[in-house]
């Protein structure tokens, strides 16, 4: 789980929302939007990430 947003750079708490595509680039939820839920990396679509067990 990476710790800060690949984007605006915003720090990730493990159990806050994200959103990551499937090679896990992730973004702050704000960011996620901006980009219209598609990863400017890979193209692929921007989804909630998921939690951890005990998160």
């Amino acid at each position: 789980m990476r710790a800060e947003c690949e984007r605006c750079g915003k720090p990730l708490v493990a159990d806050g929302p994200a959103v990551i595509c499937s090679y896990e680039c992730t973004f702050c939820g704000d960011c996620g939007a901006a980009l219209e839920h598609v990863c400017p990396n890979c193209g692929g679509e921007l989804v909630p990430r998921p939690r951890r067990a005990g998160s």
